[in-house]
């Protein structure tokens, strides 16, 4: 079995990483096929996804993203493009909101 983590940093706050955590999960279900789960907290936020192959989930604070994949033995040899995907797609999402906050200042 083969994983993936991924962790950023970030100043946005709970709210705006909320947001953020919730588009990217809307993202796998709709690209991808994942089932998600979100999980609200008082101080963090969990969005849990699977599909077949794939198991993880997404940890969201104040100021982290954390994500932990597991893949199971065919997408783990692709292991590598996945990972570069996700980061991809997550530092857009990071990037969008951190223009949207410097174009409100």
């Amino acid at each position: 079995m083969s994983h993936i983590r991924i962790h950023r940093d970030h100043h946005l706050g709970l709210a705006k990483a909320r947001k953020i955590a919730w588009a990217w999960a809307e993202q796998v279900e709709a690209e991808f096929g994942m089932e998600c789960t979100v999980m609200e907290g008082d101080d963090s936020d969990t969005v849990e996804f699977t599909r077949s192959g794939v198991k993880g989930q997404l940890v969201v604070t104040a100021s982290t993203f954390e994500l932990d994949a597991k893949l199971g033995l065919l997408l783990g040899a692709l292991r590598g493009t996945i990972e570069s995907h996700i980061e991809k797609e997550l530092d857009k999402l990071l990037d969008s909101s951190n223009k949207s906050t410097r174009a409100k200042r």
